[in-house]
């Protein structure tokens, strides 16, 4: 099985719960996505790794137009069905890989990711493709910008060991939760120029998390078994609870990154 096959199987059978997941449904970091781009109204919007839809359909009343990008056929049925019962006619859905943009240069004057990167395989030509299909914009407009959202890992060692090591057990098609310094560093490379605007701590609870990606027996085993020997730095970084379904938190960023205005 590739990669892309693995994807869609996880997500697949997940679809439904992304639909009423209540982060992913109203988290913080979706108004703060709206509150970090001054729209006028014209503008063309790219959503990657839309998922179940939740922020195309938010930025849909605010714009032109809306595409609505994802891997996974059952998730765009998920957004399709999301924005026709939100009254919703201006998003449109696309099949295809964040890697390999379907779209001609210059074709969109916002990108948003939210809450997708952290499985893409090769992130920096993710956003190397970002800055190719998007347009530069005039002074004070929102012309040529990403609004990326994701999970962040802690610049420490340690720290960033477990998270990933959690997520992928969880999850494998997870790849990679990188920090705010490797995505900034990724964001310059492609002639991006970008702000950390906030890291939030968002709480989870163990239960409802493996739920959502129907996380086998054995992971859900060896994950508890992670939780409840975590040292003291560990359960401080990531609010670990302790108890059979304990609660904890996970780091999620928000980076405004925009390409050299025009004029």
């Amino acid at each position: 099985m590739d990669r892309f096959e693995s994807i869609q199987r996880q997500f697949s059978a997940a679809a439904t719960r992304y639909t009423t997941s209540r982060y992913h449904a109203d988290g913080p970091d979706l108004d703060a996505m709206l509150g970090a781009v001054d729209l006028r109204g014209d503008e063309r919007v790219l959503d990657i790794g839309t998922g179940a839809g939740h922020t195309a359909v938010a930025f849909a009343p605010r714009v032109a137009e809306v595409v609505a990008l994802d891997l996974t056929p059952a998730m765009l049925d998920e957004a399709r069905a999301l924005a026709s019962s939100r009254g919703v006619d201006n998003v449109r859905f696309e099949l295809g890989d964040a890697m390999a943009l379907p779209f001609p240069d210059d074709a969109f004057d916002v990108v948003t990711c939210r809450v997708c990167a952290h499985h893409f395989e090769d992130p920096a030509a993710a956003v190397r493709e970002v800055a190719r299909v998007l347009r530069p914009g005039q002074p004070r407009t929102a012309g040529g910008t990403l609004l990326l959202v994701d999970s962040v890992s802690p610049e420490d060692p340690a720290q960033d060991t477990f998270l990933n090591c959690i997520e992928v057990l969880r999850d494998p098609s997870h790849v990679r939760n990188h920090s705010v310094s490797q995505w900034q560093q990724m964001l310059a490379a492609a002639g991006l120029a970008s702000e950390c605007l906030n890291v939030w701590r968002v709480p989870l609870g163990f239960h409802d998390w493996v739920e959502r990606m129907r996380t086998p027996v054995l992971e859900r085993q060896q994950l508890r078994s992670l939780f409840e020997k975590a040292t003291d730095g560990i359960r401080a970084a990531f609010d670990l609870e302790t108890g059979t379904e304990s609660g904890f938190s996970i780091p999620i960023g928000l980076f405004r990154a925009r390409l050299p205005a025009d004029g």
